[in-house]
């Protein structure tokens, strides 16, 4: 007699003939087997859902077909074009271009990038081209800045921005052109911005640092479904430009230790959409900016209807969303629509300061949404630094027409700071529909000075006596005791 014993269970098997015994253990070897097989088929059917995890499942890389988005596409490898991270393929794109240049009567030419690392120093786009980045297709900057050509200055700044006289160009650089497209599936523009942070912060580069893409005195613009990290310098910077449409962006750089890596910088630009995009970098997210100083009122070209809706933003250093400090051609007429900004120094900032001259007006900012931020809502007037000693201290800037709608968060230490000065005053500001969860439960949480404008029915935190109070049916509640008040508090 043989026993089995399981859990208290006894069985006796010499009553069974053999054969019997036979076909029971092929039984229940094949049940345990198939029964082995079912979890492993549905385990790993439910860790393969999660992303990097392939343990039951061979991942097969399908190339996903790149469409034809102008009359003629070439490959850049049709032009020796290799994607080893080691091969410099600054004259394959040269050559590219090149051809596509001679495609403008046609509706010009589409230039793929295949997947693969493509190395190359700076290159220059040109009119009725499309610079398609195909998924894990990787374009790498040289690292040595000697590659890098030098560029005058630009003409609102009269100096580079780090240093005077010229200034490095752009990783990709374009001029004068018209309808340009950069776009992918969600291939990298990758500025290998580490080596030039190193150099910057030991001061030993003798250029201002470039920005990764610059397009200058361009219109018809679209730049979308691509990922831009580790710029030098700024990352996405569109220079006077008119017809502007960023969209489905990503923008990457260290949170710290990237200085100066603003995401995005429209310029003296006009008519400008940048949308559902994600950026974190070591400054500020988006920054409007229209010249600097005396070169900026000299060149006189303001940055105008400007679109920004559904971004999702991150800047430990800075702000969300800046305007300024260069300003001085002018900012008006921006929305800023259904914005994130989460764990950053500061939310919404405009900055401004004596000799910059110019104006920023008709802002309006709606459904902005603040996590874990230091300061919510910024406007500084003594923003003081300068080109050189060439600016004139009496050209005041004017801020007017401000709006703030929809600002809702938590986690936020000083929900408003509002600087104005007897210079500098700040008038017509409106808020309504505010309502900030706080981490700093003393005073100083609401600040102001030289501000005019008024409360549209409750908000929270209690706004500051510069401001009238008006309910929600518009009628006056309670005038201002005085718009010149001063309650800043810059230690928290």
């Amino acid at each position: 007699m043989v026993e089995v014993s399981s859990s208290g269970w006894r069985s006796t098997c010499h009553q069974h003939p053999r054969w019997l015994m036979g076909l029971l253990t092929m039984h229940r070897t094949l049940v345990l087997a198939l029964w082995v097989v079912g979890f492993c088929l549905v385990f790993g059917w439910q860790v393969s859902s999660i992303d990097g995890i392939t343990l039951f499942r061979r991942r097969v890389a399908v190339a996903r077909p790149l469409p034809r988005l102008r009359p003629v596409a070439f490959n850049l490898t049709d032009f020796g074009g290799v994607g080893d991270g080691k091969t410099l393929n600054t004259a394959a794109f040269e050559r590219a271009v090149e051809a596509i240049s001679k495609l403008g009567s046609r509706g010009g030419g589409q230039l793929n990038v295949p997947a693969g690392l493509w190395l190359t120093a700076p290159f220059n786009l040109t009119s009725h081209m499309t610079l398609f980045l195909a998924e894990d297709a990787v374009i790498l900057g040289l690292e040595d800045e000697s590659y890098w050509p030098l560029m005058p200055p630009l003409p609102s700044y009269g100096y580079g921005r780090e240093h005077k006289g010229p200034r490095y160009g752009s990783l990709i650089h374009g001029q004068n052109l018209k309808d340009i497209v950069i776009t992918g599936h969600n291939g990298t523009i990758n500025g290998q911005g580490q080596a030039w942070w190193t150099k910057y912060k030991k001061r030993i580069l003798t250029y201002t640092r470039g920005p990764l893409v610059q397009l200058m005195w361009s219109k018809d613009i679209v730049i979308s479904n691509i990922t831009l990290r580790d710029s030098p310098f700024w990352t996405l910077h569109p220079y006077d430009c008119k017809n502007v449409t960023i969209s489905k962006v990503t923008i990457l750089a260290p949170i710290f230790g990237a200085p100066n890596t603003d995401g995005i910088d429209p310029d003296s630009c006009e008519d400008v959409l940048i949308e559902n995009s994600y950026i974190c970098v070591g400054d500020d997210a988006v920054a409007i900016k229209s010249g600097w100083d005396q070169y900026g009122i000299a060149y006189g070209h303001p940055s105008t209807n400007i679109t920004l809706r559904n971004l999702t933003v991150r800047s430990v250093v800075s702000a969300g969303v800046s305007i300024g400090s260069e300003m001085s051609g002018g900012v008006s007429n921006v929305t800023v629509d259904n914005l994130i900004v989460w764990e950053s120094r500061r939310g919404i900032r405009i900055k401004t300061a004596p000799g910059r001259g110019g104006y920023i007006r008709n802002i309006t900012y709606r459904n902005v949404t603040l996590n874990n931020v230091r300061v919510g809502i910024m406007i500084k007037t003594d923003y003081n630094e300068h080109p050189d000693e060439g600016f004139d201290p009496k050209a005041m800037p004017i801020i007017a027409n401000i709006s703030f709608s929809g600002i809702h968060g938590q986690g936020v230490r000083v929900p408003v700071r509002i600087h104005g000065s007897e210079d500098i005053p700040v008038k017509d500001v409106s808020f309504q529909d505010m309502s900030v969860g706080l981490t700093y439960k003393k005073k100083h949480i609401f600040q102001c000075s030289f501000i005019e404008g008024r409360v549209i029915g409750p908000i929270f935190p209690s706004p500051c006596e510069n401001l009238d109070l008006y309910d929600e049916q518009g009628n006056l509640v309670k005038q201002a005791v005085s718009q010149n008040i001063t309650d800043i508090d810059y230690d928290i």
